[in-house]
């Protein structure tokens, strides 16, 4: 095959127009799956408190004699006073006064287009510190505050794998009292595989002590194993989405002894980390909600700053439940 002498090409041509799609591709997910579904509310310090109790154990030696005289008061346990500390996070984005100017393809403009991504990276990243192992830190002039993540705030029920060192977050009051904040991290034990037994095991010890769990969080990877439980067909099942009312997002449900669990997968929370989770115990406390602040000009640009400066507040870390040092792969 040939082409005729001095015939014109499209690779001679000069002036052949541009094809550009004037619409911007973006698979990158933003879905949020704790933030989504826990509450909100609004703080008034960089230090929120709340407080927690439970009621004494039942006991079957509540019985007295007719007539009986009373000489003392039955002894009651204080509430505890537990808090956390708000983080800042933030976003800055700036652009030249000439890429405003600019006839771009797929928007009018690059700032509010790179604002608007800026918003989505950042609720991001709250979900991977609302959902992290992260505990509290007061902060200083020289270092950002920490708010402590879920992995930090479940003490009571958490399950641990094997290994000498492996502990529980502690408080910072120390010991049996679940009084202040989260102070120290979980030491990671050994990592094992997610399984049934665990995730029975668990919604069990929640139960008993009075929680209601509806959700369970895992990583893409412990999603897939909790598909392979056995009988299948009987432990879970998909929703259908016009009644997905208690659980935004896609899940499906396990049918445990203790009720149905919404199976949900977070892809920004710890892979070794599997969360059962009551919603109404959890909430993300704003002291200040999102907004976009004006740089002050120092050339031919444009700069803005999106901040945010939030908190976990754990209402009951009783009712909730970790699988820890689950394997990742």
């Amino acid at each position: 095959m040939a082409i005729s002498t001095n015939e014109i090409t499209r690779y001679d041509a000069t002036n052949v127009r541009e094809d550009l799609a004037n619409v911007i591709y973006n698979i990158s997910p933003v879905d949020v799956p704790l933030m989504s579904n826990i509450g909100r509310e609004n703080v008034k310090n960089t230090y929120f408190e709340w407080q927690t109790d439970v009621l004494a154990s039942a006991v079957t030696t509540n019985a007295v004699l007719e007539g009986d005289q009373i000489t003392s008061a039955d002894a009651r346990a204080a509430t505890d006073r537990v808090g956390n500390y708000t983080q800042i996070s933030r976003k800055v984005v700036e652009v030249s006064g000439t890429l405003e100017a600019v006839d771009k393809a797929g928007m009018r403009s690059y700032l509010a287009y790179e604002l608007a991504k800026a918003a989505s990276e950042l609720k991001r990243d709250m979900e991977a510190v609302l959902t992290s192992n992260q505990v509290a830190f007061a902060g200083a002039t020289t270092t950002a505050r920490n708010t402590a993540g879920l992995g930090g705030w479940i003490i009571t029920n958490s399950y641990k794998g094997a290994g000498e060192d492996a502990a529980a977050p502690v408080m910072s009051s120390g010991g049996a009292n679940l009084s202040g904040y989260p102070t120290t991290a979980a030491v990671a034990g050994t990592a094992r595989a997610f399984t049934s037994t665990l995730l029975k095991a668990a919604a069990k010890d929640v139960w008993t002590q009075g929680g209601k769990l509806k959700m369970l969080m895992v990583g893409p990877f412990n999603k897939t194993v909790f598909s392979t439980f056995s009988g299948i067909a009987t432990p879970y099942r998909d929703i259908a989405p016009g009644k997905q009312a208690d659980i935004v997002g896609a899940a499906d449900v396990f049918i445990s002894d203790f009720g149905e669990i919404a199976v949900v997968a977070n892809r920004f929370q710890p892979e070794g980390n599997g969360y059962l989770v009551d919603p109404d115990f959890a909430s993300v406390g704003y002291l200040r909600n999102f907004r976009t602040e004006v740089m002050s000009k120092t050339g031919d640009s444009e700069r803005r700053m999106l901040i945010v400066e939030f908190g976990l507040k754990v209402r009951q870390q009783k009712a909730m439940a970790v699988i820890r040092d689950l394997s990742t792969s």
